[in-house]
């Protein structure tokens, strides 16, 4: 089976994006995007010739601003980014009339910034190295998939209640499902950062199988403290 993109080198320059999450390959990131300098960003992917990959990266924020903190206006401005993105491939994008932009990404390629390099741009763009799944030569990744599924569909069942038809449509493509799970679990910046810089699929449910299983015995414990709606810290509305 050919691939649908171009060949594409294994380092390269990249616009980022800088974000408050993480994004994983395959994964859909709707983006509302309103700051002059990432209009600019939507404006350079939309010039680009015919045939070009029109992508760009994502990177969460360890320490510093998010693209909505309208206070800053340098994209060199003070900022710590985790060292793994991934990369954001445009699928749809939609102006509205005061220049605003909402844009459809799904996510492709893990990436690290090899340096920030200095790009006459408002946004940032930096030296990146792709980085593919390390190969599973014994076949870990195909053994843990199966018991990540049925750990995943015992936190949604907690999580969601009746999550029947979600559990179903689950994917059992090991590296498609450590990449849902890391993208859709209740878990911390860190803990996702930590999942996409994992450097196989293995490794990834691995450590996925150990936070689920944190997970789902914190809300089981939870389920199983009765406590009345007069003890909650935060009263519940009239809706």
């Amino acid at each position: 089976m050919t691939s649908a993109h171009p060949a594409q080198p294994d380092s390269a320059a990249l616009p980022l994006f800088p974000l408050g999450t993480v994004l994983f390959p395959g994964l859909v990131m709707p983006l509302h995007v309103f700051e002059e300098r990432y209009r600019t960003l939507v404006r350079h992917i939309i010039d680009l010739p015919d045939g070009t990959p029109r992508e760009f990266g994502v990177v969460a924020i360890r320490r510093g601003w998010e693209v909505n903190d309208t206070e800053v206006d340098d994209a060199s401005a003070t900022v710590t980014l985790y060292e793994v993105g991934c990369t954001a491939e445009v699928r749809q994008i939609t102006e509205h009339p005061d220049g605003r932009f909402d844009i459809v990404t799904v996510g492709r390629r893990r990436f690290e910034i090899a340096q920030i390099v200095p790009a006459g741009t408002p946004y940032l763009q930096a030296e990146v190295r792709y980085l593919p799944d390390e190969a599973d030569a014994d076949d870990v990744a195909d053994t843990l998939g199966p018991r990540v599924l049925a750990a995943f569909r015992a936190y949604l069942g907690l999580v969601r209640g009746d999550a029947t038809d979600v559990a179903e449509q689950l994917p059992e493509d090991p590296q498609v499902l450590s990449h849902l799970v890391a993208a859709t679990a209740a878990l911390t910046v860190a803990d996702r950062q930590h999942l996409l810089a994992t450097p196989d699929t293995a490794s990834r449910l691995r450590a996925e199988l150990a936070l689920l299983h944190r997970e789902v015995g914190l809300l089981s414990q939870v389920r199983a403290v009765p406590v009345s709606l007069s003890e909650l810290p935060v009263k519940p509305g009239p809706n």
